[in-house]
């Protein structure tokens, strides 16, 4: 089998990536030094594959660390890159730990890509390189405007570092443009975990309902929008998963026509705040107690994706509708409610 390494493989979109690569017959292995991860996750992936993963806990800023692993797994074939911090505020506020993080662990991995002379590279990227774009839906050729927080400038940079770098080797890239990943695999043996309050929108929603939260703050209700909420595209994460296979695959077999290869990964569809709250009372039949609030720094007001050339070049087809979505990422929350993880 093919032997792929997923970095933050006990992450929310990696641990469902890696099932999804198990399910399609390749080899994984992980690294995560499980920072803002559970490695108990690993366990509800071997549940769903019957497949035990080994996972590396070390530091991607580690060189050397980082280099043992591919010492030792000589017959890497592709690398699918996740590992990152995500949340928004926090790098509106630390940027100095959002920009050592997020691109030392990227250019160590990538030097690690090129002497071991691993030529497939998947690049978990971001809808936030758009910044706040001139027109929705955006497509893979949109102008960049200037990101919006640093976690997005990451985004921007680390694509910029991809693309400087594959010119002076033979390692083929693809970018993976998602933008809002949420619900839980449909076994809810895996699903997101989110560490400390939570910064995304639907673990916001589901930990309120549960009364984790007392209550929940919508950031901002006078944007230009159908409602005054901030618009998003929001995808389940098994899909999102699945694109990463089906990227893999397209790089493996060479059908890139140039590189690296970029790819818009969102359901072609936005959705308000409000929208997606009204979504989630629908499925759970239960009220959210939210108050509406003040915008937050370093939000995007609307963007939501153009998905033509996922679908046309990659095959990629999603599967599940918002109520799916929030219907999955509530049946987790009862999970984990009763749960040790």
């Amino acid at each position: 089998m093919n032997k792929i390494l997923v970095t933050g493989g006990c992450g929310y979109i990696g641990s469902h990536t890696i099932v999804d690569l198990i399910q399609s017959g390749f080899d994984v292995i992980s690294i995560d030094n499980n920072s803002r991860s559970n490695v108990d996750i690993l366990n509800g992936i071997e549940a769903i594959t019957g497949k035990k993963v080994t996972n590396y806990s070390i530091d991607l800023c580690n060189y050397e660390d980082t280099k043992n692993v591919f010492r030792e797994n000589r017959d890497i074939v592709g690398i699918i890159h996740f590992a990152a911090y995500k949340a928004v505020g926090e790098s509106v506020s630390n940027p100095l730990m959002y920009f050592e993080n997020n691109l030392g662990s990227l250019i160590n991995i990538l030097k690690c890509a090129e002497e071991f002379n691993v030529s497939n590279f998947v690049f978990s990227s971001s809808c936030t390189v758009y910044g706040n774009p001139d027109e929705i839906p955006v497509t893979e050729t949109s102008p960049q405007k200037p990101g919006e927080s640093p976690y997005g400038i990451t985004k921007q940079m680390g694509e910029q570092i991809i693309l400087e770098t594959i010119k002076t080797n033979n390692i083929q890239s693809i970018l993976l443009r998602y933008f809002n990943p949420v619900g839980a695999h449909p076994s809810i043996l895996i699903g997101e975990i989110p560490f400390g309050k939570p910064a995304n929108l639907v673990p916001a929603i589901t930990q309120t309902a549960i009364g984790k939260l007392p209550s929940m703050l919508v950031h901002g209700s006078d944007y230009p929008t159908r409602d005054g909420s901030c618009l998003r595209d929001y995808i389940h994460i098994c899909d999102i998963a699945h694109a990463h296979t089906l990227a893999l695959n397209y790089l493996i077999e060479r059908k890139n026509k140039v590189n690296p290869e970029i790819f818009n990964l969102g359901t072609g569809d936005g959705y308000t705040v409000l929208e997606v709250i009204a979504a989630f009372e629908k499925v759970s039949g239960t009220k959210l107690n939210y108050t509406l609030g003040p915008r937050r720094p370093g939000d995007v007001i609307a963007i939501y994706a153009n998905n033509d050339k996922a679908k046309t070049e990659l095959g990629w087809i999603p599967q599940y509708n918002l109520e799916n979505m929030m219907d999955t990422a509530w049946q987790w929350e009862l999970k984990l409610k009763n749960t040790a993880i």
